[in-house]
């Protein structure tokens, strides 16, 4: 197994493009990962003002959460697959207007059906956005800084937990929560406007059809990637859906702490982020090593820390460090071991991140249910870590295998 990033990451361009403002030029592409995360995210903390103007239960208005999931799922492999031949930054372009626009047919749904319509719509060029942006940014770097490339476009995503989320929150409180869409939809202007400005012309493959996009699929490694996302993330999504009444009802803690606890969840995000792109830079293989031992560790010791009140607050910031250092480094996997595939591998890791996102509250759900408490969920956390370590383990050894064959 190869220990530096520069031979674990696959040229993603025959000629390399060059941005005459690097840092404006990655800026510009975070920008789209934060107005991804903010809308993905805001509708979990206006769920009761969406569920009163749409004229729905809050369960069943819930469910247009699991509709923008399902569009990431189902948009990913799509766009990657119609897309590959796309000169990149137009690709990237089409995308944030197409967020744009579904993220206005959420702020003017009128009733639940349109709205969970509108919701689906707008997951969709999410994995494709990420997975491409992270391309650009990869092609855009010198081969030593590749995974901070990466990094710092996912680090939109991780800032928008710690300000975009509260922001549009905030403004869909008190301006009405239609306001927070129509909000996401001018960030999503502002980046395609950004990206014109600073991302150079970066050409697709020309040589590039849906079905070469599908061999990644025959791929064994792309499959073992994907398995170990959604398995082995799936552990942060258990305790993370949960956290609210973990640490009102376990851990005495007041409801007036839950946005403090949300606010650390989000530094963590912003920590891990910076610490992946270092440890992609080390070692992509050896990160992923380190960041599943490490959340199954984190997990098992949010469980003894949860019924101590602020003391699980630390552990929370951790979790989601380690959860960052998976996501990134997942990420860069995947673009490598995707081949000539780059444009569907690099798309397919947020399809595989929102599997985990079901899987984890799915099962964080069922012991609940069963009597087992709030802080059940941290133990299937820590089994999940560790169905993940067992899939990059076995990943690990058909790469030997092949290697020496």
């Amino acid at each position: 197994m190869t220990t530096t990033a520069t031979t674990e990451l696959a040229p993603t361009e025959t000629r390399q493009p060059r941005a005459s403002h690097f840092l404006l030029a990655v800026l510009a592409l975070a920008m789209g990962g934060f107005a991804i995360g903010t809308t993905e995210f805001v509708t979990m903390g206006l769920l009761p003002e969406i569920a009163d103007g749409v004229g729905a239960s809050i369960p069943s208005t819930g469910h247009v959460i699991s509709a923008y999931a399902l569009g990431v799922v189902v948009g990913a492999p799509v766009l990657a697959f119609f897309g590959a031949k796309w000169p990149r930054r137009g690709l990237l372009v089409a995308l944030m207007l197409a967020y744009a626009v579904f993220n206005a047919a959420s702020a003017l749904a009128t009733d639940y059906h349109l709205l969970f319509a509108a919701r689906f719509l707008d997951g969709l060029p999410h994995g494709a956005y990420f997975g491409v942006a992270s391309l650009v940014a990869a092609s855009l770097a010198p081969p030593e800084r590749k995974g901070r490339a990466v990094a710092l476009v996912m680090l939109g995503l991780s800032v928008a937990n710690v300000v975009g989320v509260p922001a549009a929150t905030w403004m869909g409180q008190h301006l009405g929560w239609r306001s927070a869409f129509w909000g996401v939809a001018a960030l999503s202007l502002l980046t395609v406007a950004l990206v014109l400005a600073f991302v150079p012309a970066c050409p697709g493959d020309p040589e590039a059809t849906g079905r070469r996009e599908l061999k990644a699929f025959s791929t064994p490694q792309v499959w073992l990637t994907l398995l170990a996302g959604a398995v082995g993330f799936g552990g942060m999504f258990a305790v993370y859906t949960y956290i609210s009444p973990t640490l009102t009802g376990v851990g005495g803690l007041s409801e007036s702490s839950i946005p403090v606890a949300l606010f650390v969840f989000g530094l963590g995000m912003v920590a891990g982020t910076w610490v992946a792109g270092e440890l992609a830079d080390w070692s992509i293989f050896r990160s992923l090593l380190i960041g599943s031992v490490g959340m199954g560790a984190v997990l098992l010791l949010f469980w003894f820390a949860a019924p101590h009140g602020w003391w699980s607050l630390p552990v929370v910031f951790l979790i989601t460090v380690l959860g960052s250092v998976l996501v990134v480094n997942l990420q860069l996997r995947l673009m490598d071991v995707a081949g000539e595939a780059q444009t569907l591998g690099a798309a397919m890791n947020h399809a595989s991140l929102n599997v985990a996102n079901a899987l984890g509250a799915w099962l964080g759900g069922l012991v609940i249910a069963g009597g087992y408490g709030y802080r059940a969920p941290a133990l299937v956390g820590v089994a999940l870590s560790v169905g993940g370590l067992v899939v990059i383990l076995a990943s690990a050894a058909l790469h030997s295998r092949d290697s020496r064959s």
